[in-house]
């Protein structure tokens, strides 16, 4: 129940190429309070509702819960979630022994590509494609209940 994560830009497109699974995610956020976070999410035909705590000083650890819901149970607490809906498609792509999921925004966040990699440690070893930007691990900005409240086409370029 402990997420470790780390999380970079993304400056090309070339991952789509590389890609072994895709799908739709619409999500929004019921509290997106700094101590936690409660999100309810639509993945293609399935609903999920995770609790989120606050991360790590460094960024990279956060405790995380998540339940698979029904879709109709999704689509009704979808109406009851803070204003900023965050609608993505993310990409899965092997590199190494590990999994990018790599998130492309679209609505008010379109334009920004985020890459995660979920790791079993802080000091676990992985690849970098060169598909990778800037690492954005730990800054808020970055979070998607963040990026509901603060869409990513207000900020200033």
């Amino acid at each position: 129940m402990i997420e470790i994560e780390r999380k970079f830009l993304v400056k090309s497109h070339a991952f789509k190429t590389v890609a072994f699974h895709k799908y739709k995610i619409k999500q929004g956020f019921l509290n997106s309070h700094e101590e936690r976070t409660v999100r309810v999410r639509l993945k293609n035909d399935k609903g999920f509702l995770t609790v989120k705590g606050k991360s790590s000083s460094n960024g990279l650890t956060r405790f995380e819960w998540e339940k698979e819901i029904s879709i109709v149970e999704a689509e009704s607490l979808l109406l009851l979630c803070e204003e900023g809906i965050i609608d993505k498609i993310r990409y899965e792509v092997k590199c190494g022994n590990h999994i990018y999921e790599v998130d492309e925004f679209f609505g008010e966040n379109k334009g920004l590509v985020i890459a995660e990699i979920e790791l079993n440690s802080e000091n676990d070893t992985f690849d970098l494609p060169i598909w990778l930007d800037e690492e954005v691990t730990g800054d808020i900005k970055y979070y998607n209940s963040q990026l509901s409240k603060h869409p990513f086409s207000s900020w200033e370029k």
